[in-house]
């Protein structure tokens, strides 16, 4: 934060001038593009970690993609994001064409949105080294149902 006169305004990033002047995708659709950018992103990270048969990632992938992992991610994550990230965070989850499947909270399902739309605004803008940055510092700990697949 800098101080003007009397008001505080928060320090804008190098990022907020990619997607100020980029023309973004709507929310729902940057929350479908992260969609896939977190699937291709699990799924590096389980073949890296030596899971080389196809049903075992298919079992170990799931229980990273669901909203209620994504919304745990998303919780961890919340603290560093930017404040361009929040708004797209922000957005997304409050948008009123949100169709839930029937097995998620509405509010895990929100917050996932939310994740999904982040990651897709940063794959948008060509920002990888973010997207690492944020699911790095998201992930400080395996969620428990993963635990047990990975063993």
């Amino acid at each position: 934060m800098r101080q003007t006169g009397k008001t505080k305004t928060a320090e804008r990033s190098p990022m907020h001038e990619k997607i100020t002047g980029a023309s973004l995708p709507a929310p729902l659709a940057l929350a479908y593009l992260g969609d896939a950018v977190y699937s291709l992103y699990v799924r590096r990270r389980l073949i890296s970690e030596g899971c080389e048969k196809s049903g075992a990632l298919n079992e170990a992938a799931l229980g990273y993609v669901t909203a209620e992992a994504q919304a745990t991610l998303m919780r961890r994550m919340e603290p560093h994001l930017t404040e361009d990230e929040h708004d797209v965070f922000r957005r997304a989850s409050n948008s009123t064409k949100l169709r839930r499947p029937k097995h998620a909270s509405a509010s895990d399902y929100r917050l996932a949105t939310g994740f999904e739309a982040v990651l897709g605004m940063l794959f948008w803008i060509g920002d990888n080294a973010r997207i690492e940055e944020l699911l790095k510092a998201a992930e400080t700990e395996i969620p428990p149902e993963n635990k047990e697949k990975e063993d």
